[in-house]
């Protein structure tokens, strides 16, 4: 897992970093279970300072099938006094499959002409094998919302590979985002 990109508005973040009061994490996805975990877990990372941390399935009732309703969430936001939001969503899945080719083993060397003819002419090979590799790519922002829309201050792109453990992937994704806001004085 790594970041594939990183872009951040310096002067908003100078701006505003002082005077936050509660940040809301949220994820763009339609597996309630991910969406969770993920909110859960960002909240929980979150430098732990004066400011609420809130996991957006707190606040927000998002049922399947509900048509996305704009002034909810704003009404959300305001009711919470929430200064800003960390939101991340599923840019693209990439599945390959790569043929690795059988290497040959030989058994080791003999001084002996029927030591050394014993050992070489049954050479063995190791069989060729399928490497299928899931690539998941994340984009991550940070929003001001101080503004009446929301200032985009941040913004990242990762690429997590061979993630079959959903729960740990977004473990790791949140530890390296956050990792990552802290590192550029985001958080």
């Amino acid at each position: 897992m790594h970041t594939a990109g990183v872009w951040a508005l310096t002067t908003a973040i100078q701006v505003w970093h002082r005077s936050l009061t509660a940040k809301a994490a949220l994820c763009l996805s339609d597996n309630p279970v991910i969406r969770a975990d993920f909110e859960d877990e960002m909240a929980s990372r979150l430098p732990a300072t004066d400011m609420e941390l809130i996991p957006g399935n707190t606040i927000l009732l998002r049922p399947e099938g509900a048509k996305f309703d704009l002034d909810y969430l704003k009404t959300q936001i305001r009711e919470h006094r929430i200064d800003a939001i960390v939101v991340s969503r599923l840019v693209k899945i990439e599945n390959t499959v790569t043929y690795i080719p059988g290497s040959p083993y030989m058994p080791p060397y003999y001084n002996t002409f029927y030591g050394y003819y014993g050992a070489v002419y049954p050479v063995v090979y190791s069989p060729g094998y399928l490497k299928k590799e899931k690539k998941v790519r994340i984009e991550t922002t940070f929003y001001s919302i101080s503004s009446t829309e929301g200032e985009l201050v941040w913004t990242c792109i990762t690429d997590t590979f061979d993630s079959s453990h959903e729960k740990k992937a977004v473990e790791k994704l949140v530890k390296l985002v956050a990792k990552q806001m802290q590192s550029e004085g985001v958080l």
